[in-house]
């Protein structure tokens, strides 16, 4: 570890950690990791459209790991820390990012999500350095747990 995170740093690292607690957010993260499950543009209005409960809770799912990498991008949350502890936001951003563009598009938005991609982009090399093969065994999982899912909701 280049620096050890300050007790500024750890202090609002616990206070992300704990608004992910928050009911709310809970069923929001409950409900993305099972049925937010995209490969179009089409697919995301038919899940969780925008004005819609499903779309509240992606956009709650989506817009707090957003601020959590902003956060991080700027420097107030030590990213060693925050990579060794927090997995979630790149499976958030591995399931966002097949419609991506697209949504920049249809928000005319070039940076929407920004922090998020930049914030994942640096965790998979971090991840490829420290445990080689750790990120393509993730994508295996999620398409198992796709595969589960897709299976399940067909039955």
């Amino acid at each position: 570890m280049a620096t050890k995170p300050t007790h500024e740093q750890g202090q609002l690292h616990l206070q992300v950690y704990d608004l992910r607690r928050e009911a709310r957010l809970r069923q929001a993260r409950d409900w993305f990791a099972k049925n937010y499950i995209v490969d179009t543009l089409e697919d995301s209005m038919r899940i969780a459209a925008p004005g819609t409960e499903n779309g509240a809770l992606a956009m709650q799912v989506l817009s707090y790991w957003e601020h959590a990498c902003a956060l991080l991008n700027y420097g107030l949350l030590h990213e060693e820390l925050f990579f060794e502890t927090s997995g979630e936001f790149f499976f958030v951003w591995e399931r966002i990012k097949p419609i991506i563009e697209a949504r920049r598009k249809q928000f005319v938005n070039p940076l929407f999500l920004a922090h998020l991609q930049q914030a994942s982009q640096r965790y998979e090399s971090w991840a490829e350095s420290r445990m080689p093969g750790h990120i393509a065994a993730m994508r295996q999982m999620m398409k198992q747990m796709q595969k589960q899912l897709t299976a399940t909701a067909k039955a």
